[in-house]
């Protein structure tokens, strides 16, 4: 695996050609904080206007034949955090990603990489790393074989234990 930067794996989120599949398994992300503690003061209006470019880019993909999927692993009852993703996730589903949660509780019997990803076409696969403090310290990229298609399998299972977002309960 080759360490790449922000910018190379946006890169491959605005150029993959058929299929983005995301999977994100953690409860809190602190890189998101300044968008989160503006939605507990109560800002909504300005977190959806910073929101507005990746629905954009999501939307002009959707246009063009591109899926994106995402899935969120959670553990219940929802953190806050996982509470304000929900609500500002209703704008990404507008948008046209096709965004699930799975329930932590129904994941012990799966084979889950050890950090979120992102996998491009069926070839590219991206992982996020992140220290103790919920901070991104690394993207590694692979295009091994074994590893796409274990993160491929690993998505399908995950997909189909999976509840759409609309449908997720939130009390």
């Amino acid at each position: 695996m080759e360490s790449i930067s922000p910018k190379d794996r946006s890169a491959l989120i605005a150029g993959f050609n058929r299929e983005a599949l995301h999977l994100e398994m953690r409860d809190n992300y602190e890189g998101d904080k300044p968008w989160f503690d503006r939605w507990r003061s109560g800002d909504r209006e300005g977190v959806k206007a910073d929101m507005r470019p990746w629905c954009d880019q999501v939307r002009d993909g959707v246009t063009r034949g591109k899926a994106y999927r995402r899935l969120c692993v959670v553990s219940e009852p929802l953190s806050e955090y996982q509470r304000w993703c929900h609500e500002m996730n209703d704008l990404k589903v507008k948008a046209g990603e096709d965004l699930r949660w799975v329930p932590r509780r129904l994941v012990s019997a799966v084979a889950l990489p050890g950090n979120d990803f992102w996998l491009f076409d069926s070839e590219i696969v991206t992982f996020g790393l992140f220290d103790g403090n919920d901070m991104r310290t690394d993207i590694l990229l692979s295009r091994d074989p074994e590893v796409v298609r274990f993160c491929l399998d690993t998505f399908a299972r995950l997909w189909d234990l999976s509840i759409p977002h609309h449908e997720y309960p939130l009390s």
